[in-house]
């Protein structure tokens, strides 16, 4: 018998499971509001030692989905959620969301320690398409060391018939440092409190540490080294972007991550162009 296994809920969510424990639940097709750009979603995400890592919906940012993949604004449409920020302007709402659509399944599979979950989507807004996407999504489990990885792999392909333009609130909106954008990882929110804890941290590639020196800076790696309240439980949460150093994006006080997509200036992606994503995300349970 795996040790990873599938279980389906329906058509709307797959359940990847470790020797029966629920490593995360996959909901690809949410019943989120319209204002939160609906898209697919890992929540509960949990540790091998049953700790859920990730919130869904916190009370300072509901559109924040838990482990999500998402762009800021695409050529006006914003698919992050919430409002959106416009130079000159700040933040506010307006009638601009876009949201992601489960168009079918690609692969559905679990053998031993591993599993593959693999799915198109459209990125769509008011019906009109600017992206397909195939997303694949793959998990390797360590049981000796306690640890379970995940692999996000996703290909997006311009269909709108025009250059798109990826921006966030930094590089569109004026507001610095706030690059928001790409796949999100909103954690626990007693993760990062360090109660005077000088383990509990976060750090980078290249001996970087602290959040004032690791947000925004370019590495390939970053970590979180945190604490669960209840089971006080340590975890390490390691982001990693396998095609080279990205600019990160991080906070500390509402707990977190992010892989940009764009940093300081707009992107283009031309017609039939492509947007690749690879990520990697590894959870190890501490002594």
């Amino acid at each position: 018998m795996s040790d990873v296994t599938l279980h389906e809920e329906g058509s709307g969510v797959m359940e990847v499971r470790a020797r029966g424990a629920l490593l995360f639940r996959y909901v690809i097709m949410p019943g989120t509001a319209a204002k939160e750009s609906p898209r697919p979603y890992l929540h509960p995400l949990r540790s091998l030692e049953g700790d859920t890592l990730t919130n869904f919906r916190p009370n300072d940012h509901p559109w924040h989905h838990a482990l999500s993949f998402t762009l800021n604004q695409v050529s006006g449409v914003n698919f992050w959620g919430g409002p959106t920020c416009a130079r000159g302007e700040g933040y506010a709402w307006r009638d601009d969301h876009g949201e992601q659509r489960h168009d079918g399944w690609l692969v559905r599979m679990a053998e031993g320690a591993t599993a593959q979950l693999a799915h198109r989507l459209s990125w769509t807004r008011g019906g009109r398409v600017l992206f397909t996407e195939e997303r694949t999504l793959d998990v390797a489990v360590d049981f000796a060391a306690k640890s379970w990885a995940l692999r996000w792999r996703g290909k997006l392909r311009n269909v709108s018939g025009e250059t798109l333009s990826l921006g966030n609130p930094h590089s569109q909106g004026g507001l610095a440092g706030s690059h928001y954008s790409g796949l999100q990882f909103r954690g626990a929110r007693e993760l990062l409190d360090d109660h005077l804890d000088p383990t509990i941290k976060v750090v980078a590639d290249g001996g970087l540490e602290g959040v004032a020196v690791v947000h925004g800076a370019s590495a390939r790696w970053m970590e979180w080294h945190g604490q669960l309240d209840g089971t006080l439980h340590r975890v390490t949460i390691r982001f990693e972007n396998l095609t080279g150093p990205l600019p990160w994006f991080v906070r500390r006080n509402y707990p977190l991550a992010a892989f940009p997509t764009e940093f300081d200036r707009n992107r283009g992606i031309a017609p039939d162009g492509l947007l690749e994503i690879d990520h990697r995300l590894t959870f190890a349970c501490v002594p």
